[in-house]
């Protein structure tokens, strides 16, 4: 069933009114119902689109990372009305603390740190609450289909026709890809993961567990051992997640496809290494669901063949590690819908302006993210203390700007389109 929440009277918001008159209404069809994909719905609905939203998981994902959310994602999200009750479902620490195998403290720093560095606009989410607030707003032109996903694009160069795993074709004006790194439409339309994914030689793993012991009040702690990184992360209702990086060594070349073999991965790499990595062996033994995935960036010339554009990380993954995936899908979300709205019935400049706006400062964002791979998962116990030490750094004054100011430094402003 569609969502129709557009105010509280059932009336469009003052911003919105007369911004349909003259612009040609176009059916769209987004792959991925994720943070990017819900937000781009969003925004498309409200100019008077017609929108076919397709995620292959039977209803919104759950669970997931908690994510800082700043800069122009936190403006784009801002714009979309959605912040203030987002901001109300914030799971905050107050501390993030790097502890030895002992679990004595070697260095960390207040929360507060981050939170200055962007002057005070800055949000600690979950991504599945950000693309539940973003879906549970979305306009009644949106149509869910939920259990699906699009197995062939015909584009003839008007038109594009889709078919589905289990529903029938459709033709639309415009596909896209909103389906994350490994993207079915970026598969289909520009070739085999392989071409554009630039692995980081980690892999990430994330799980949930209620009831953990010990819990250390709302703070963040994590220990590093060569080449592993493990935290826990305190959330409400008396959860905890565990967030694992792992330089591929240790996965010894096996990289694990199944549940079993995600378990089996974890307790093979975090045997041995101290701290509390009994009890999350332990836990991780009743855990009934692991994400694992590896980290990587997707590097591509371009974003869009024809009629089919790519959003978020389908187009450009900046990688986990770099911390603004979210708050890039938000952005480019607004600017493609944007960018369509200003070029009304010339979809070709809309979306070549889309990409002039962000490729650039995107690639750079992944430059810089190659550099906090050494920094999360240090290779030797030299590199370790070394980086527990700046970390130390980060409560003095000044430092927290030289060490982390630029990943916080925005290189461009949202546009206003009038919408």
């Amino acid at each position: 069933m569609a969502r129709s929440v557009i105010g509280c009277n059932g009336s469009l918001p003052s911003e919105w009114r007369g911004s349909r008159q003259g612009k040609a209404s176009m059916k769209v069809a987004i792959n991925g119902a994720g943070i990017a994909g819900t937000a781009l719905a969003f925004w498309l609905g409200r100019l008077g689109h017609e929108v076919l939203l397709v995620e292959r998981a039977p209803a919104l994902r759950t669970g997931g990372f908690v994510l800082n959310l700043w800069g122009i994602g936190y403006d784009a999200l801002e714009r979309m009305g959605l912040l203030p009750g987002l901001l109300a479902q914030q799971h905050l620490t107050d501390e993030l603390r790097m502890v030895d195998r002992a679990g004595r403290t070697r260095g960390g720093y207040p929360s507060r740190v981050l939170l200055d560095l962007a002057k005070g606009r800055m949000a600690t989410l979950a991504r599945a609450d950000i693309a539940a607030a973003i879906y549970g707003s979305l306009d009644s032109r949106v149509e869910p289909l939920f259990g699906d996903s699009i197995r062939t694009i015909e584009d003839d160069g008007t038109r594009v026709r889709i078919g589905f795993e289990h529903a029938p074709s459709r033709e639309v004006d415009l596909v896209v890809g909103a389906d994350g790194l490994h993207s079915r439409v970026r598969e289909l339309v520009f070739g085999p993961d392989a071409g554009f994914e630039y692995p980081m030689g980690c892999h990430v793993a994330s799980f949930e567990v209620p009831g953990y012991r010990p819990r250390t009040g709302d703070t963040y702690v994590a220990h590093t051992a060569p080449g592993r990184y493990v935290a826990r992360y305190p959330l409400r209702d008396d959860r905890m997640l565990f967030f694992v990086l792992l330089r591929d060594e240790h996965l010894k070349g096996r990289v694990p496809t199944n549940h079993i073999e995600r378990k089996a991965a974890l307790t093979d790499a975090l045997s041995g290494i101290g701290w509390e990595s009994p009890a999350i062996l332990a836990a991780i033994e009743k855990v009934d669901d692991i994400y694992f995935d590896s980290i990587s960036q997707i590097r591509m010339d371009a974003w869009a063949k024809g009629n089919v554009v790519l959003l978020g990380d389908a187009a450009a993954c900046p990688s986990l590690i770099a911390g603004e995936g979210a708050g890039f899908a938000l952005a480019e979300a607004y600017v493609l819908a944007g960018e369509l709205h200003r070029h009304a019935g010339d979809r070709g400049a809309a979306i070549a302006q889309y990409q002039q706006r962000l490729k650039s400062v995107v690639a750079r964002k992944q430059k810089h993210a190659e550099s906090l791979v050494a920094s999360f998962v240090p290779r030797t116990a030299l590199g370790v203390r070394a980086r527990d030490y700046a970390t130390l750094l980060m409560r003095l004054p000044v430092f927290p700007k030289l060490l982390m100011g630029r990943y916080f430094r925005d290189e461009i402003a949202l546009p206003d389109y009038g919408i």
